[in-house]
C-alpha cells in the first residue's frame, strides 16, 4: 500500500492502534534537509508496494517534532517497527538491505486486501513480488485496448478484460529468478472471474494455437469459493522454484460470460538472490 504521511499526532496514534496485534507498521522518521533520507525515500516507497500487507508511514520530524520526541528519535533517517502499538525494532541510517531484512523478519502472514489473513494466509517470508516484474515486457493476447493487462498489475479500479471471447494468454517476465508460492486474482465480479487456468513456467511465448499441444506446468480449476477469504491460489511449489517468466492461459470463466475480467493479478513468492541471468539463456524445444 502507499506510504502514508501523517497530518497530526492523533492520526499517527490512530494508525498504530488501528493496525492491531498482527499487522506490522513501519515508520520512517525523515527530514527534507537530510540527504540520506532523500536517498532511501524511493526505496521505502518501493518496499511499500512490495509488502502491501504492511503499513508504511512517513513522519517529517520538523513538522511533527512532538511525535519524534516521544519516539526518542535523535538521528535521521530512523525507522521504527510496531505491532500492537509497541515498538519491536529500530534501525538508524539509510541501510536499505537491513530495513528489508527487518520487514521480512516481522511482517507476519500476507493478508488479503480487506485486512484478514484467513486460513490460507502465507507463511512469513513470502511477499508480493510486483517490483520484480519486467513491466515493459508483460504481454497479453486477446485483451481489450483500454482494459489491458497493465490495469491488472496496479491497485486501482481499472481492470483487464478479454476481447472477442473469454480466453486470455498473459505473459509475465521477471527481472530476476524467483520462487513462486501462489497467485492472487481479484475479480471485477464473480461471473467474469477466471475458472480454468493453465500455467507455463519459463516459456518465452505461447499462442492460442499452441495451448493444446504444449504441456502446462500446472492446471488450476477455480470455484466461487476459491475467491473468498484472501483468494490465494496455491502453486505446486516444487515446480515453481526457479522462475524467470510465467504464462497464464485463462481458458474460461465461472459464469460462462462472453468476456473474462480481472481487477488485479498478484504474484506471491520470493527472489533467488545472486542469480546470474546470463546463464539462463536456453533454447526451448517444442514437443
Amino acid at each position: 500500500m502507499p506510504v502514508q504521511g501523517i497530518t497530526s499526532q492523533a492520526e499517527y496514534q490512530t494508525i498504530l492502534s488501528a493496525a492491531g496485534a498482527t499487522k506490522l507498521v513501519v515508520v520512517d522518521f525523515t527530514a527534507a534537509w537530510c540527504g540520506p533520507c532523500q536517498t532511501i525515500k524511493p526505496i521505502f516507497e518501493k518496499l511499500s508496494n512490495q509488502y502491501r500487507h504492511v503499513v508504511f508511514v512517513k513522519v517529517d520530524v520538523d513538522e511533527f517534532q512532538e511525535v519524534a520526541a516521544v519516539a526518542g528519535v535523535t538521528a535521521m533517517p530512523t525507522f521504527q517497527l510496531f505491532k500492537a502499538s509497541k515498538k519491536i525494532a529500530e534501525l538508524k541510517g539509510a541501510n536499505a538491505a537491513e530495513l528489508e531484512k527487518l520487514i521480512k523478519q516481522h511482517q507476519g502472514p500476507v493478508e488479503d486486501a480487506a485486512g484478514g489473513s484467513g486460513s490460507s494466509a502465507l507463511v512469513a517470508g513470502q511477499s508480493d513480488i510486483a517490483d520484480q516484474i519486467t513491466l515493459s515486457q508483460v504481454d497479453c493476447l486477446n485483451q481489450q485496448t483500454a482494459n489491458n493487462i497493465k490495469n491488472a498489475l496496479k491497485a486501482d479500479e481499472s481492470y483487464l478484460e478479454s476481447d472477442v471471447d473469454e480466453q486470455l494468454i498473459i505473459s509475465v517476465p521477471f527481472n530476476q529468478s524467483v520462487k513462486l508460492h501462489s497467485i492472487k486474482i481479484v475479480p471485477k465480479d464473480i461471473a467474469h472471474a477466471p475458472k480454468t487456468i493453465k500455467l507455463y513456467v519459463n516459456k518465452l511465448t505461447l499462442g492460442f494455437e499452441d495451448a493444446d499441444s504444449v504441456q502446462e506446468t500446472q492446471t488450476v480449476v477455480l470455484s466461487e469459493k476459491d475467491y473468498e477469504g484472501n483468494g490465494l491460489i496455491s502453486l505446486r511449489f516444487v515446480k515453481f522454484q526457479n522462475v524467470t517468466s510465467v504464462i497464464l492461459f485463462i481458458v474460461d470463466n465461472l459464469g460462462d460470460e462472453e468476456t473474462t475480467q480481472i481487477k488485479q493479478l498478484q504474484f506471491i513468492g520470493s527472489s533467488l538472490d545472486g542469480t546470474d541471468m546470463s546463464a539462463l539463456k536456453k533454447v526451448e524445444h517444442e514437443h
